[in-house]
């Protein structure tokens, strides 16, 4: 029932998109009866019962509890932590800020990869993804043939289509975080941790490849790494719609909205999603404010569609700009809600006994249509520019990581797995290669040097590196080379390519030793878009602009 519960689904998904082609984006037959069965399909909201600790704590002195944020597509200026802001920094992130204030701002913060499947398959692992061959999001050939054959009329680059790569497809089935992993999930649970993850998930979902497989106690799951915030014709949303962008269209058309407790049948969730999930996860919290546990908490906000409440939306009247409007909107839920479960921590009194992780799984994203997201960085989400790696990464855990701590030395998403086994007391696993590394020494001035000397980052044929202060791009689509010294030139705006040979040579010859270590990815990208680096994808490409293909 489950297997064909899913693969319904995606069946409705891909036709949902085809419709919405076949219609050039207006509402047709198709699209309502599509939106019906959707919605039929999920019984209403059911109550979720999570699992109760014990009635009070043993333990004399327990390990820290573990809660990992992570925001979709929140660009690193999309907050109002050191001065920036959207809209120009009047919505205003206490609660997150407060991540960053209370603890350490790891300034040179890199995600695991520049989308999101990958990067989270980093964050869980403490492994590069290309490690193991998960190189690519989970994606079925269909969707592929069918949002490469949308782009925009006005856009001189167009996606590309691999047919023939398709004799190396595997079944979307069997796409997944490979379960030979150890997820820090698993790590955490064998030092008698309950594990909790809400939210998205997008590493598999096949049932072999869900979270409660990986590691988790317990789940309360997005399906296929998608979901709406609220119907489209709830009486409380308010939506902003970009017809430029393929994946938007398709989103609206399928118009997911429902999540999966455990293993269970999936349901309508109650509300709009942030608040949902974070009412969940201040139940979390209550339950096993007795016992060690680890919550990750996925939040799919401010990922497209573009969705607000209209109390978030009507708060914020100054803004002129209907998609800025409710986007703002989306980030100022958000932040709310994570100070509604930074609070739970302090009510149940764990306040102090926890190590809070918060960050993005990649820049801001150009198909959204707002420029300046990852000010002052070029680049946007599947991109290796600075705007769509560099995202914001903040640890908190009072009386041991020393409050108001700025760490320049760049870092990564795997880092993380590292450093929260150390807090609790555990070893990563010593029988396969681990790149992330504890930071907790470093930020306490008790390691010496860096992190990391060197850090990598590869999709398909393009693929990068940062060497100390040096930042090396190469790419297939188009054939060039981007070197930059990131600490003269941290936009990334001077390309020392021709003045360099000698230093080109040697990052070259790095990226392709590294690149001997890494396996081939499980199965192809099918299909490759354009991204411009300097605007969004609602401005038309001109002849001059620079840009990249980025796979899958």
């Amino acid at each position: 029932m489950l297997k064909r519960t899913a693969w319904a689904l995606l069946a409705l998904l891909v036709l949902a998109a085809l419709a919405f082609y076949a219609v050039g984006g207006r509402a047709g037959v198709m699209l309502l009866y599509v939106q019906y069965v959707l919605h039929q399909n999920y019984p209403p909201a059911q109550e979720v019962s999570w699992q109760a600790g014990p009635a009070q704590s043993t333990a004399q002195r327990r390990p820290p509890n573990v809660v990992l944020i992570v925001a979709d597509d929140l660009g690193i200026n999309d907050i109002t932590h050191d001065g920036g802001g959207i809209a120009g920094g009047k919505v205003p992130t206490p609660h997150i800020d407060s991540i960053a204030k209370e603890g350490v701002d790891f300034r040179s913060g890199y995600s695991g990869n520049a989308t999101c499947a990958p990067s989270r398959a980093a964050m869980m692992t403490g492994r590069y993804a290309t490690r193991f061959g998960f190189e690519f999001t989970p994606t079925p050939k269909q969707f592929m043939k069918t949002v490469t054959g949308m782009a925009p009329a006005d856009q001189l680059l167009k996606p590309v289509y691999h047919p023939e790569r398709e004799s190396e497809l595997i079944p979307y089935a069997d796409m997944g975080l490979p379960t030979s992993e150890i997820t820090l999930a698993k790590l955490l649970q064998a030092a008698k941790y309950h594990t909790v993850h809400l939210g998205k998930w997008h590493l598999g979902d096949s049932p072999q490849f869900r979270s409660y497989n990986h590691g988790f106690n317990e789940s309360l799951s997005h399906m296929h790494g998608a979901s709406m915030f609220l119907p489209t014709k709830h009486p409380n949303v308010v939506n902003a719609m970009q017809d430029f962008d393929p994946i938007d269209q398709f989103l609206w058309a399928a118009e997911p909205w429902g999540v999966r407790f455990k293993d269970g049948e999936p349901f309508q969730p109650p509300k709009y999603m942030t608040d949902y999930l974070s009412d969940q996860a201040v139940k979390v919290v209550e339950a096993n404010k007795n016992r060690p546990f680890f919550l990750y908490l996925a939040y799919n906000a401010p990922h497209t569609p573009l969705q607000a409440t209209r109390e978030d939306y009507d708060a914020l009247s100054f803004i002129s700009d209907h998609t800025m409007r409710v986007y703002a909107a989306m980030i100022r839920s958000l932040d709310r809600n994570i100070g509604r479960v930074l609070q739970s921590l302090k009510d149940q009194g764990l306040d102090d006994n926890t190590l809070v992780i918060f960050t993005s799984d990649n820049g801001g994203a150009h198909y959204i249509g707002l420029e300046g997201l990852n000010s002052p960085y070029r680049g946007w989400k599947a991109t290796f520019f600075e705007g769509g790696i560099r995202v914001p990464f903040f640890m908190r855990w009072p009386g041991q990581i020393p409050r108001g701590s700025n760490f320049t030395a760049p870092v990564s998403h795997f880092d993380i797995f590292a450093t929260a086994a150390a807090a609790a007391g555990q070893k990563p696993p010593a029988d396969r290669p681990i790149d992330g590394v504890n930071l907790l020494p470093f930020i306490k001035g008790q390691a010496p040097g860096r992190p990391h000397d060197v850090l990598f980052w590869r999709t398909d044929q393009y693929v990068t590196l940062r060497a100390g202060d040096w930042k090396l791009q190469v790419s297939q689509m188009p054939q060039k080379e981007w070197l930059f010294n990131l600490a003269q030139d941290p936009t990334e705006k001077v390309n020392l390519v021709n003045k360099e040979p000698a230093r080109l040579a040697a990052m070259k010859a790095q990226l392709a030793e590294w690149g001997k270590s890494q396996q081939k990815p499980m199965w192809p990208s099918l299909g490759a878009g354009p991204i411009a680096i300097d605007h969004s994808l609602k401005q038309p490409t001109k002849a001059t602009d620079e840009y990249i293909y980025y796979s899958n």
